[in-house]
């Protein structure tokens, strides 16, 4: 990696937003057609894999899905699931590899169109003009809690998930987890194995198998080509869709909540919010419980379908029995009975910097093609669902950079762009 050192009225043909994989991904591409460029990034390169994940995080798709361009894994288990701090050298390493040029400290604040073409980029470091942007930032910009998080007394510590570490950070007392996502699942797993009594709010996410018939589902699923599937074939009118919960800790294994409550975890419909002393949940909790075993065991019915179309040898298994039922009816839990609650609801998009640059539909969201905007020489990449399923993990990164360097090379009209003198290069 080259530090580079920003000076107001700098001028790059190309500016990548974001010094995570997409961003370094894309940089990599214009490395090797010659593009000068710089990768702003206002923290440090890949720090929310090591800042924004607790202690125990391990990644959900297997060692082999992380692929960047002309940078594959290839440690000692490819079937395996790196760690925080695994992913987070793995992805740094990556920059060191090809010398990207990445600013780092340095936040974007405001990009605007310029009369006649071309960007002002305003930086904390100062102004800068560019012929392209990408935004390389992703989807997840602000943790997301309830509005009547505030009713919670003073006595209840909060935290998202993004700020969650681990157990012992946590006040002694039992711990609610309101979110069955991904993380929520995961953390409240990390809770109950560290002997915390556990409360957890489901919603309607799904879930999926660790391993079916020999292999692991995902394994399965990018054999089968779901992950490439572009997001237009699947009429879907957003490009967001809750991922479905497993995890890859010890080795990989299902999350099965009817069995954390069999261990004693003790699960919730969704919060409705505080009411008389006590936090009041809806009745929905069998049917969230339903809803996730039956995606996961459709899941497995698209699997079975393909072993035999392909006629591949694989063993049979017995499909999933639900080892628990709730009780009909809402539950509660007394205030004076809760220690903390830990909010893994999620993230909302802040796209407030891109100011009044016409890149946004009706509802704030990116308006796009694959990434490519109606502004000519402005594109977004690493988003969730920006082409595929797999545009938002390492699977389908290095698909996605490719065709955002392609957009931004025809829009300069040379692989080899010039332009003003660079920024220092710090030695």
């Amino acid at each position: 990696m080259i530090p580079v050192r920003l000076r107001d009225g700098d001028h790059y043909p190309a500016v990548i937003v974001g010094g995570g994989q997409a961003g370094l991904s894309l940089s990599r591409h214009l490395v090797e057609a010659g593009v000068r460029h710089v990768v702003v990034e206002r923290d440090t390169v890949a720090h929310e894999w090591r800042d924004g994940r607790w202690d125990n995080f391990t990644l959900v798709t297997p060692n082999w899905h992380c692929r960047l361009p002309g940078y594959a894994y290839d440690g000692p288990e490819p079937d395996g699931f790196m760690t925080r701090d695994e992913v987070h050298a793995w992805v740094r390493g990556y920059a060191g590899s090809f010398d990207a040029p990445v600013a780092e400290g340095v936040a974007v604040t405001g990009v605007a169109a310029m009369p006649g073409g071309g960007f002002r980029v305003t930086t904390s470091a100062g102004a800068i003009t560019a012929d392209t942007v990408t935004a390389a930032t992703g989807g997840y910009h602000e943790p997301v809690v309830p509005g009547w998080a505030d009713a919670l007394p003073e006595s209840v510590a909060q935290v998202h998930s993004h700020e969650y570490r681990s157990a012992a950070r946590l006040p002694d007392g039992p711990v609610l987890v309101v979110g069955s996502g991904q993380s929520g699942t995961q953390i409240a797993e990390d809770l109950l194995l560290e002997g915390r009594t556990v409360h957890l709010a489901l919603g309607r996410a799904p879930r999926v198998a660790r391993f079916y018939r020999g292999r692991d589902c995902m394994t399965w699923l990018a054999q089968m080509g779901l992950y490439d599937v572009p997001v237009a074939a699947r009429g879907l009118a957003k490009r967001e869709s809750t991922n479905h919960y497993v995890t890859g800790r010890d080795g990989g294994r299902d999350i099965d909540l009817r069995a954390f409550a069999l261990r004693g975890m003790r699960l919730h419909g969704r919060a409705l919010g505080v009411a008389g002393g006590r936090l009041r949940f809806d009745d929905s909790l069998a049917a969230s419980l339903d809803h996730a075993d039956s995606v996961a065991e459709s899941i497995k019915n698209d699997i079975d379908a393909y072993i035999a179309r392909e006629g591949i040898e694989a063993p049979p298994e017995a499909r999933y029995e639900a080892v628990w039922r709730p009780e009909p009816g809402g539950s509660e839990i007394p205030l004076d009975e809760l220690g903390s609650v830990v909010w893994a609801v999620g993230f909302r998009a802040d796209w407030s910097w891109l100011g009044d640059l016409d890149v946004r539909d009706a509802d704030g969201h990116p308006a796009h093609d694959r990434g490519v905007t109606r502004v000519p020489g402005f594109q977004f990449l690493g988003l969730p669902w920006l082409h595929t399923w797999g545009s938002g993990r390492f699977h389908a990164i290095a698909r996605d950079a490719e065709h955002a360097a392609a957009a931004v090379v025809a829009r300069l009209g040379s692989a080899a762009a010039t332009g003003r003198p660079p920024g220092d290069v710090l030695v």
